[in-house]
């Protein structure tokens, strides 16, 4: 074929070999222009805050679509929505708007929290004793009762099942969204407490979802309450929708306490009460949560009976670690020693040995998962013994399961006390935690 060229600048057709290269700047040039995704080249990545490292396997929300970040802390936008939500364990949530290349940074953080109750929190002399220690101590972190024990919701919902069944009757929050928002404002790491399956308001409203007892009535606890069937799925509905709501206002962290079945076999459900059904319906139930919160960057966390890492069956109540731990971000062990009523190996009284039942049962759990020990967040006993010699759980017996948590290296811990009742005894003064703490530690 004949070269044939043009007047003027870059005016040059090519034949032959010479048109093949043309064609591959073209093809180059085109490339630019095609996004990052369709590429296969990163369009941002999340690094820690302090040292500048990728972080690997965070958790990146762009509109419907969700990816983890590669060895590198790599994502790429697949979309056009412009807000990159991103969190990761271990670490603060974070969100902003996209840009190319951009660089998101993580802040490490491993939260030391406190309970407050439905009354809790709204009890201004309770609330404001809880936020003073967190002033003045190594505290940093808040757990608010979104759904209590009762079934009561604190602040006003759109949920029209929440009014059907009286959850709405005392509204002491009037806007938690403005609290949570406060409370963030001041470095307080928020966890929304879900009580799930343990419902006397559902229940009751809806006695064709309850637990029956060999009769076929309404069964009782010890506390006289009434639960929901685990295997009713438009429950399921109600409780992440109560989930949903706490994310909408703002909360960093859901966590479901009473996921799980009632620890007594003279009871009836809608379906055979067998171990692989009791399995199935709360993992089924996690994994629906962890899909309809996915939009909002939320933690999500379970708390977990204490044997249940000790014990490989589902301890009758349906919770088997191996099987929950894919649908959670973190676990929370209830490491009561009071709660350990048979002892564990080698410790027979365990409420004189908070520390070896703290740290040996979340080693325990990390055997049987494989999770990496930032998985972890166990709640911790604050409260006077009621299972063996009744002593107060003071400075000594706090200490030694928070040093249990520290050696062990879980994402921090919970101190529960049902009345609320907290008094700093065990608790690191802030001057005297800061002088310890590594880069982002601390609120």
């Amino acid at each position: 074929m004949q070269k044939q060229t043009h007047k003027g600048k870059n005016n040059v057709v090519l034949s032959g070999a010479s048109s093949c290269k043309q064609v591959l700047i073209l093809l180059i040039s085109v490339l630019l222009l095609v996004p990052a995704a369709v590429q296969g080249f990163p369009s941002g990545k999340v690094v820690d805050h302090f040292t500048g490292k990728p972080v690997e396997g965070a958790v990146v929300t762009l509109g419907k679509t969700l990816q983890r970040t590669d060895a590198q802390g790599q994502f790429f936008k697949s979309n056009g929505d412009n807000r990159v939500l991103v969190r990761a364990y271990g670490y603060l949530r974070a969100e902003q708007s996209f840009a190319p290349r951009q660089e998101i940074k993580l802040v490490p953080f491993s939260p030391r929290a406190l309970y407050l109750s439905f009354y809790g929190i709204g009890d201004r002399g309770l609330r404001n004793a809880a936020l003073n220690l967190i002033r003045e101590t190594e505290l940093n972190a808040l757990v608010i009762d979104v759904k209590g024990d009762k079934g009561m919701i604190p602040f006003p919902s759109s949920i029209p099942l929440a009014r059907e069944v009286g959850a709405q009757k005392l509204i002491i929050i009037k806007d938690m969204k403005g609290m949570v928002h406060s409370l963030k404002e001041n470095g307080i790491y928020t966890i929304a407490r879900i009580v799930t399956f343990k419902d006397p308001l559902l229940s009751l409203k809806r006695p064709d979802w309850a637990v029956r007892n060999s009769a076929g009535e309404i069964w009782h606890d010890q506390e006289k309450l009434t639960w929901i069937d685990p295997f009713v799925k438009e429950a399921w509905d109600y409780y992440i929708q109560v989930a949903i709501e706490a994310a909408q206002c703002g909360f960093d962290e859901i966590q479901f306490d009473y996921v799980r079945f009632p620890d007594s076999m003279k009871v009836r459900f809608s379906q055979p009460n067998t171990a692989e059904n009791r399995v199935r319906a709360i993992t089924g139930f996690l994994m629906e949560a962890k899909n309809r919160l996915a939009p909002y960057n939320v933690f999500l966390a379970a708390d977990i009976f204490g044997y249940v890492h000790w014990n490989y069956n589902d301890t009758d109540i349906g919770q088997k670690l191996e099987n929950l731990s894919p649908h959670l971000d973190y676990l929370s062990p209830m490491l009561y020693p009071s709660g350990f009523q048979f002892g564990i190996p080698g410790y027979r009284n365990p409420v004189a040995h908070p520390h070896e039942i703290v740290y040996l049962t979340l080693k325990k759990a990390q055997e049987r998962t494989q999770l990496p020990s930032v998985r972890f967040r166990p709640w911790l006993q604050a409260f006077r013994d009621y299972a063996f010699d009744r002593r107060h759980f003071t400075a000594k017996e706090i200490n030694q399961q928070i040093s249990a948590v520290e050696k062990f290296g879980s994402n921090g811990w919970m101190l529960w006390n049902p009345r609320n009742v907290y008094n700093g005894e065990g608790l690191k003064k802030k001057e005297a935690f800061w002088t310890r703490a590594q880069p982002g530690e601390g609120s």
